[in-house]
């Protein structure tokens, strides 16, 4: 599994933008020819499948592609489904800074935070504004004593208000029946929902004034 590791590796690195320099493009293309209807992760998710596929064969590994062209492996859909939420999240707080909005961006690798009694690793990121703070964390346990994504879930994630907990979601990353990664919301009656681009764009917009 090492080749789909460095394929997920060298796309991944290519999606992540910051700062002023950050452009709406950060947020994964839509196919060329694509269903109209197909969300932006599913888009992405689609690409990164046929690109992996395509790289192995050419290269001749024809069991790796015959098995993408079957079924994605689990940490593939990770990797797509959390680079998506990062993604989507710079792209939006770059946009807002673009009409005029001061949110300072930073990211940390190798994060860990606690999702009940389990470790997830992975990445978090910062948007500050003035005295406003959003914090997404998103990652997957990595070892078996970091216990397991409970509800069935390849992912966790959190997006964190600072002093508006009313606003916090708690995500899992799920994988649908077609195998493509979806983020949907657990709400408090335990209820999932999917997660759209547009309610990112409004948990961005209450680090305006």
């Amino acid at each position: 599994m090492s080749f789909l590791t460095n394929e997920l590796t060298s796309v991944c690195a290519r999606m992540i933008t910051s700062g002023r320099g950050a452009r709406r493009t950060c947020v994964a293309p839509r196919l060329r020819g694509a269903d109209p209807n197909l969300s932006e992760l599913d888009a992405e998710w689609a690409r990164r499948v046929a690109a992996a596929e395509q790289r192995a064969r050419a290269e001749g590994r024809g069991d790796v592609a015959e098995y993408l062209a079957l079924r994605a492996v689990n940490d593939l859909a990770r990797g797509v489904g959390c680079d998506w939420l990062f993604a989507t999240f710079n792209a939006f707080a770059a946009e807002a800074n673009r009409a005029g909005a001061s949110i300072s961006i930073a990211q940390e690798d190798t994060h860990r935070f606690r999702v009940g009694m389990s470790t997830m690793v992975g990445r978090k990121l910062v948007l500050r504004a003035g005295v406003r703070e959003l914090v997404v964390e998103a990652g997957w346990p990595r070892a078996p004593q970091d216990g397991i994504v409970r509800g069935g879930g390849l992912a966790a994630a959190r997006i964190s208000h600072f002093g508006d907990r009313a606003r916090d979601a708690s995500l899992l990353l799920m994988q649908t029946k077609g195998g493509v990664p979806q983020w949907v919301v657990v709400t408090e009656t335990n209820a999932r929902l999917p997660l759209h681009e547009e309610q990112v764009r409004q948990h961005v917009a209450k680090l305006r004034p």
